[in-house]
C-alpha cells in the first residue's frame, strides 16, 4: 500500500530568497544550513548545535531553601506580591539566564560569468530525498546546485555544475558579519578554507568550520580570505565542522574528515545520504486526495492561495511531510535535540536565546517522534535527560532540600537545570524534568523495548522521588505543590489583586498523575520497587483531583479564580487530554465536556494565536473527536502561523508549531492512547477519501490503511510483538486479536 500513496512532495519557488524566514533549510542533526538560491550571489546560513555561548556554570541560589516556607506561607495567605517579591530575590538562577545558541556562520558564494538575464530559475527542497536544488539558466548555459547535509558523513556538501565544459568559476568565503572578530579564517593547502573561534568566555566551547573544493577540471587557488574556482566544469564544496563539546581538536578533526570525503566521488556521497534519509522518510506516507496535485504551482504562491480559502489537501500532505523532514535533519543519534529553532538560528542573540523551553515547546518538538515513525530522533532528547540528572540533583537539594532531580522551564546545552529569568508566569515552575521523563515511557508504549524500559524506569524514578519530597499537605490533608505557576498564565482574587505564584495549578498534578502512574506500571513491567509502587500509589490518592469551574470548565488553578488573560497562549490545564490521557470522551465524558469548554472559551477570547498553541488546539480537538474543529485550526495554522518557507511563525519562527503540526494531523487520522486504536477518531469532511501508510501506535504495531467516503476500507497491522491488539473505526466492526512479532494482519 505505502508504495502506491507515496507523493512527489518538494517545496519550490521560482525566484531567490530575499530574507532568511523564506531560505530552505537542509541538516544532518548536528550540521544545518539555510539556503538563499541567490544567483550571482549565494548565500548557506551555517549551524552546528553545539556552538552556544559559554559554558556550564551553577546558577543555583542558596537563599531559596531558607526562604522556602516564608513564601509558601506567603502564598496560602493570599499575600502574592509579598511573595513574588520574595521569590524573584532569593529563587532566581544566579546569574537568572541560561546560555544561548549561535549561528556557526556563512558561507558567501560569487559566481563568475553570469552576466546576462537569468531565465527558467527554480529553487526546490526535494523531501522525498532530502536534497536542495537552484536551477537556472544564462546565457544558454545551464548552472545546477545541488545541496545536502549527510548524516553518515556528518558534512555539508555542495555540487556546483554547468551543462558546458569549464562554465565554473566562483570565488568562496566564511563570513560571521559583526561578530568576525570573534573567529579567524586561514587558508589550507590550495583548495581549503578554516575558520577558527571561540563560543564565548573561557570555558565556552572552541569551534572549526573546515571546506574544501575539489573542481572538475579547471583549477583552484587561495587569496587573502578567498577560495577561487575558475574554468571548472563542476566543482564540489565539502564542508565539516565541530566544536570542542564534543571534539578535543575540532579542527584536525574536520580536516582528517574532509580529507577523507574527498577522496569519495560525489554520486557515492549522494547515494550514501539519500539511502539514510530515506530509510526514516520513507517509512510514512499520506494521501489526503485523489484530486490532481497542485505542485505545478511555486509553494509560496500555492500557501497564499489556501491563505485565501482556496481547499489544496495536498499542501497539507506536504506541510505534514515536511515536519518529518524537519525532524530528520535537526535530531539525530548524537546530535543534540532540537531546540526552539530546530538547529536553524542565524542570530547571536536569538529569541528566547533558541534553547530547550521545556514547559511545552521542546516536548511538542517530539511528539510527532512516535506515531510518525521517527523513534531514532527521540534519542537526542533522552541523552540530555540524562544529562540533567546530575544538575537537577543539585537543584532539588539546593533550592528544595528534595531528592531526585528537577529542572525549571528551560534548559541548555549543560543541561542546566536552575530558575531560567526572573519572569514569575514561568520561572519558578519545577516540573519541567518530570514532563520530559514522560517521554521515555512514551517510547516504551510505542517500542515495547524492555532494555530501554529497565534503564529509563531509573529516571523515571529520580523525577518521580522529587516531587514525592517535594509535595506538601495542605489543610484538608491534600498532597499539593507549592509554589508553582500555570504556565505562563495569572489569575486574579476575590481582593482583585492578580499573581502567578499558587498553591497547585492543574497541570501539575496531571503531570503528577501521569508520572507516577507511569512508574508504577514501568516497576511492574520490570518487577522491582514493590514497597515505592505503593508510596508512590499513596501519594495519587491524596493529590486533588481535576475540577470543574462555574463556567463548566477544567479549572485551570484549585480554586476557581478568575484569569487575568481569558484567551492565553498556554492551555496547560488541558495537559489531561493532551499529550496526558485523563479527559477521554469514552472514560470521564464529563471531564471531556468540561475539557471542550475550556477550548472553545481560550478560543473565543482570541487563544491560538500563536504557532504553537494552534497546533496544540489541533491535537484538543482530535482526541475530542471533532474533525470538523480539527480541521479548521490545521487550516488557521497554516493561514495564520506559516512562513512562506513554511516554518512555523510564532511569531518570530519557532519550529515547534511545525512538529506539533504534523503530529496533530496523525493524531486526526489515528489514536491509541486507550486500549483500542481508533482509525480516523476526528476525521474532517474534506479528507474524505485518503490513505496513511507507516503510522505508528502504542503498543508495538505500525499500521496502514485506507478509507472512501470516511469509512475504513482496509487496515493492515504489522506488529514487533505479541499481545492482544483492539482495532475500531468508522466502517470497521471492532476487531480484536493476538498478535506475534513480526506478523501481519490485513482487515477490509
Amino acid at each position: 500500500m505505502k508504495e502506491s500513496i507515496q507523493r512527489d512532495h518538494r517545496l519550490w519557488y521560482s525566484k531567490p530568497a530575499k530574507v532568511w524566514n523564506e531560505a530552505l533549510p537542509i541538516g544532518n542533526g548536528r550540521l544545518g544550513a539555510m539556503i538563499f538560491g541567490g544567483v550571482a550571489e549565494e548565500r548557506l546560513q551555517l549551524n552546528e548545535d553545539s556552538i552556544w555561548y559559554g559554558g556550564p556554570r551553577d546558577r543555583n541560589n542558596e537563599d531559596a531553601l531558607p526562604n522556602l516556607p516564608h513564601i509558601r506561607k506567603l502564598i496560602t495567605e493570599g499575600k502574592l506580591r509579598e511573595a513574588e517579591e520574595l521569590a524573584s530575590m532569593t529563587m532566581a538562577g544566579l546569574p537568572e539566564a541560561q546560555r544561548h545558541y549561535l549561528p556557526l556562520g556563512e558561507l558567501q558564494l560569487s559566481f563568475g560569468h553570469h552576466e546576462g538575464p537569468v531565465e527558467d530559475y527554480v529553487r526546490e527542497l526535494d523531501l522525498d530525498r532530502g536534497v536542495s536544488r537552484v536551477s537556472y539558466r544564462i546565457n544558454e548555459i545551464r548552472y545546477t546546485r545541488e545541496l545536502f547535509a549527510s548524516h553518515p558523513d556528518q558534512a555539508i556538501i555542495l555540487r556546483i555544475s554547468a551543462d558546458q565544459k569549464n562554465a565554473v568559476s566562483m570565488k568562496a568565503r566564511f563570513n560571521r558579519q559583526n561578530w568576525r572578530y570573534l573567529e579567524k579564517t586561514k587558508k589550507w593547502e590550495q583548495s581549503g578554507l578554516i575558520m577558527l573561534g571561540e563560543c564565548g568566555g573561557k570555558d565556552g566551547n572552541s569551534f572549526a568550520a573546515v571546506m574544501k573544493a575539489i573542481p572538475n577540471e579547471g583549477a583552484c587557488r587561495l587569496l587573502g580570505e578567498y577560495l577561487l574556482v575558475e574554468n571548472a566544469s563542476s566543482v564540489t564544496l565539502i564542508l565539516a565542522a565541530g566544536t570542542t563539546f564534543r571534539q578535543e581538536d575540532p579542527e584536525l578533526h574536520s580536516k582528517l574528515h574532509v580529507e577523507e570525503l574527498s577522496q569519495t566521488p560525489y554520486d557515492t556521497l549522494l547515494a550514501r545520504h539519500t539511502s539514510d534519509y530515506g530509510e526514516l522518510y520513507n517509512r510514512v506516507a499520506l494521501n489526503l486526495t485523489k484530486r490532481s496535485n497542485r505542485n505545478d504551482l511555486p509553494t509560496d504562491e500555492r500557501l497564499e492561495q489556501f491563505q485565501k480559502g482556496a481547499d489544496d489537501p495536498g499542501l497539507i500532505e506536504t506541510y505534514f511531510q515536511f515536519g518529518r523532514y524537519l525532524l530528520i535533519s535537526s535530531s539525530r543519534p548524537g546530535s543534540l535535540p532540537a531546540n526552539l529553532q530546530g538547529i536553524w538560528n542565524d542570530s547571536f542573540t536569538p529569541p528566547w536565546d533558541s534553547k530547550f523551553t521545556i514547559n511545552i515547546n521542546a516536548q511538542m518538538n517530539y511528539w510527532l517522534a512516535e506515531n510518525c515513525n521517527l523513534s531514532e530522533c527521540h534519542e537526542p532528547l533522552f541523552d540530555l535527560i540524562e544529562r540533567m540528572r546530575e544538575p537537577g540533583r543539585i537543584t532539588a537539594r539546593v533550592m528544595y532540600n528534595c531528592r531526585g532531580f528537577t529542572a525549571h522551564h528551560n534548559t541548555d546545552i549543560w543541561a542546566d537545570t536552575a530558575p531560567q529569568d526572573t519572569y514569575l508566569p514561568a520561572s519558578f515552575w519545577p516540573m519541567g524534568a518530570a514532563w520530559l521523563c514522560l517521554h521515555l515511557w512514551e517510547h516504551y508504549r510505542y517500542s515495547q523495548d524492555r532494555l530501554f524500559l529497565e534503564q529509563a524506569y531509573e529516571t523515571m524514578k529520580e523525577s518521580a522521588q522529587f516531587l514525592l519530597d517535594y509535595l506538601i499537605e495542605d489543610a484538608e490533608g491534600r498532597l499539593i505543590t507549592c509554589p508553582s505557576v500555570s504556565p505562563e498564565n495569572s489569575y486574579k482574587l476575590p481582593s482583585g489583586e492578580t499573581g502567578v505564584l499558587c498553591t497547585g495549578a492543574s497541570m501539575d498534578f496531571q503531570i503528577i498523575e501521569a508520572l507516577f502512574t507511569a512508574c508504577i506500571r514501568s516497576a511492574e513491567l520490570i518487577g522491582r520497587d514493590h514497597s515505592f509502587r505503593k508510596e508512590l500509589a499513596a501519594a495519587l490518592e491524596r493529590i486533588p483531583k481535576p475540577q470543574i469551574g462555574k463556567l463548566g470548565q477544567i479549572q485551570e488553578w484549585m480554586e476557581d479564580y478568575e484569569e487575568v488573560e481569558p484567551g492565553h497562549r498556554h492551555i496547560s490545564h488541558l495537559f489531561g487530554l493532551y499529550p496526558g490521557e485523563l479527559f477521554t470522551p469514552e472514560h470521564t465524558p464529563e471531564l471531556a465536556k468540561a475539557a471542550r469548554t475550556t477550548l472553545e472559551r481560550r478560543l473565543d477570547n482570541g487563544g491560538g494565536h500563536t504557532g504553537w498553541s494552534r497546533a496544540w488546539i489541533i491535537h484538543f480537538w482530535a482526541r475530542l473527536q471533532d474533525g470538523q474543529k480539527a480541521y479548521e485550526n490545521v487550516r488557521a495554522l497554516l493561514e495564520h502561523s506559516t512562513l512562506p518557507n513554511l516554518f512555523d511563525n510564532h511569531p518570530p519562527f519557532q519550529i515547534d508549531g511545525n512538529f506539533g503540526g504534523s503530529s496533530g494531523i496523525a493524531e486526526i487520522l489515528m489514536q491509541s492512547h486507550t486500549d483500542v486504536i481508533r482509525l480516523l477518531p476526528a476525521l474532517p469532511s474534506s479528507w474524505s477519501d485518503g490513505s496513511a501508510a507507516g503510522l505508528r501506535a502504542r503498543g508495538g504495531y505500525t499500521l496502514d490503511f485506507s478509507w472512501r467516503m470516511g469509512k475504513v476500507t482496509e487496515v493492515t497491522v504489522k506488529s514487533t510483538t505479541a499481545g492482544l491488539c483492539q482495532l475500531e473505526g468508522p466502517g470497521l466492526a471492532y476487531v480484536s486479536f493476538n498478535t506475534e512479532p513480526g506478523q501481519s494482519y490485513t482487515f477490509a
